[in-house]
């Protein structure tokens, strides 16, 4: 098993202990226990080693026990045990925001409710609202939750899928009868919703493929299978659809099975205009009508071997797959106007990262490690300020005290640059949550709305506006809010925000996190139109999530951005001068 796993059992077993009411201190064991896990930097060999685990800060010598078993059998009988005292349904319930222990078991003891679906029921006959500490309005909420989450049924982050989709690509590309194996679909065109996951493989040995596939270990289920398209249920839930097809046609499939409805449809359109009939498996003359007064001129048809042959055959520029949504490719392809996309190999840094210091799971240290073996040449840590008390943001004091701890680390480094700043909330008003003599001892500021999300679209614009004109704040991070597919944006005008940050100056953030991936791609058109410069960050609060860099690139790409459009593509030589540029131009420079 891995540590993400392991460390999952341990917290399933402390939101079992909470539904049973048990000691608070066995419980903060549990949860201190599957942090250790978590930020553990051993092998996972380590994790049979009953006595190496009990040296791992907080984890005792019982949980020690547990985790061996884990990790030698793959299996806990105490949480098997623990897990037959309720139904199984019951942790359900923990995903719907809102919902606490406390308030899961009141349902469980007074209600009979352990699944969602009982839990609706009992809203709409206004059973729920009669308990103690619900109400009305919490009845409601739950049910307007509850109805979100149905109307979000059989849609997938893109970073919830994503393993599975490039360990199915790899491992289908492992085998000797693949000859070309891609992704298609919504995850090829790094859509942040996916709803299913299209393989392509060229092969002439399709049976061969089809068995490996639907045999995969990652499959859960088989919903159909044949000769030349398969579909299954993976483990996360999403469906999987395979299509093997020849060599010959696999660039009119991969090209098909890529873009969206109104790109074919587009496609199609100016391969009729030649006199060619398109679709997924060859392009081919236009039968001849005999009975047509006019006979429509037919131009000999390339020979095409893969997708750029495609496009050049109805004279465009090959269009990379992000931009295939009929969203003004196919002009800037046919005028050889398409921009040259940033590439993952462009990025030299990023900046917004937290540490043990608030939220973090690993410490600057592990976090500058894993930075250099990403290739990295600078990262900045920005943990959150004070009133992030949920996430135990740091007070001035605290503050300081990182800021020296990176000046004095810097000194220690060779080949990476770490650079101190703050996720600093804004509040209500628009104030910042540090007054700006502590923001001016930081390289950089990170400025973020994380409370009173029910404002007017005209207050909240106006709040974070005012945040925006302050000197000290370098970036705006993840400017709607949102967390995909389960919490909507809150109301904020984009183009508002746009034009405030070419007019300060303030970077806006791509926060490359799968569930955020906000600023939305459909806005950076209009930000780059308007000079505003991006930033890609991963808001990692682990080493791992800074490969989340991945998911932001894919989203920069789709929204047309290049290089020179991303702030944390310039080296380290010139990201420190781009730092002091806002606060220098309105004399805030300290």
């Amino acid at each position: 098993m891995t540590k993400e796993e392991i460390a999952g059992v341990l917290e399933q077993i402390a939101t079992l202990l909470e539904l049973k009411n048990e000691n608070p201190f066995k419980i903060r064991a549990y949860t201190n226990a599957a942090r250790a896990v978590e930020t553990f930097g051993g092998n996972i060999s380590n994790f049979q080693d009953e006595e190496a685990l009990s040296k791992i800060p907080g984890i005792g010598k019982s949980i020690a026990l547990k985790i061996k078993e884990l990790a030698t059998t793959g299996s806990l009988k105490y949480l098997a045990e623990l897990s037959a005292e309720f139904p199984s349904g019951i942790l359900e319930l923990f995903s719907l925001p809102g919902l606490g222990a406390k308030k899961i078991k009141a349902l469980h003891d007074k209600l009979q409710i352990s699944s969602i679906e009982q839990l609706q029921k009992a809203c709409e006959i206004g059973r729920v609202a009669e308990l103690p500490g619900f109400g009305e309005t919490t009845q409601q909420k739950l049910c307007d939750i509850i109805a979100k989450r149905a109307a979000h049924a059989g849609s997938f982050q893109v970073g919830q899928i994503a393993a599975e989709a490039e360990t199915l690509r790899s491992d289908l590309a492992a085998q000797g009868s693949a000859v070309q194996v891609d992704l298609a679909g919504s995850y090829r065109r790094r859509k942040e919703i996916v709803h299913d996951l299209d393989l392509l493989v060229a092969t002439k040995n399709p049976a061969d493929i089809t068995k490996f596939f639907v045999s995969h270990p990652l499959v859960e289920s088989i919903i159909a299978q044949g000769p030349t398209k398969s579909s299954v249920r993976l483990r996360s839930g999403v469906q999987c659809d395979l299509r093997v097809v020849s060599t010959t046609e696999y660039p009119f499939a991969l090209a098909y099975f890529t873009g969206n409805k109104e790109h074919n449809i587009e496609l199609r359109s100016r391969a009729l205009q030649r006199g060619w009939t398109l679709n997924e498996y060859r392009l081919a003359p236009l039968p001849v009508d005999p009975k047509a007064k006019k006979k429509r001129p037919i131009k000999k048809i390339p020979n095409v071997h893969d997708e750029a042959g495609l496009y050049r055959a109805v004279d465009l520029d090959f269009i990379p797959p992000e931009l295939r949504e009929n969203w003004g490719e196919f002009e800037a392809a046919e005028n050889h106007s398409l921009p040259k996309l940033i590439e993952k190999e462009n990025l030299r840094g990023t900046f917004h990262c937290h540490t043990t210091a608030s939220d973090g799971h690993n410490s600057v240290e592990e976090m500058a490690e894993a930075a250099q073996e990403l290739g990295l040449e600078y990262l900045g840590i920005a943990d959150h300020s004070r009133s992030s008390i949920q996430a135990h943001g740091l007070d001035e004091a605290k503050l300081r005290f990182q800021i020296a701890s990176i000046r004095t680390l810097n000194n220690k480094l060779h080949g990476l640059r770490l650079f101190a700043g703050v996720e600093c909330d804004i509040l209500r008003d628009g104030s910042l949550d540090f007054p700006n003599e502590v923001l001016a001892e930081l390289d950089y500021v990170v400025a973020s709305v994380h409370s009173v999300f029910n404002l007017s679209e005209i207050e909240m614009t106006r709040r974070v506006i005012r945040a925006m004109e302050n000197p000290f704040v370098t970036m705006l991070a993840h400017p709607t809010g949102r967390l995909l597919l389960k919490r909507d944006p809150y109301p904020i005008d984009i183009p508002k925000i746009v034009d405030a940050a070419a007019r300060t100056g303030t970077w806006i953030e791509l926060n490359a996190a799968p569930k955020r991936l906000d600023l939305d791609w459909r806005w950076w058109p209009l930000a780059k139109q308007k000079g505003v410069k991006c930033v890609i960050n991963p808001d990692a609060h682990r080493t791992e999530r800074l490969q989340d860099l991945w998911f932001g690139i894919g989203i920069a790409r789709k929204g047309w951005l290049t290089k020179a459009d991303v702030m944390n593509c310039l080296p380290v030589v010139k990201i420190e001068g781009a730092l002091r540029a806002k606060r220098e131009s309105v004399g805030g420079d300290r």
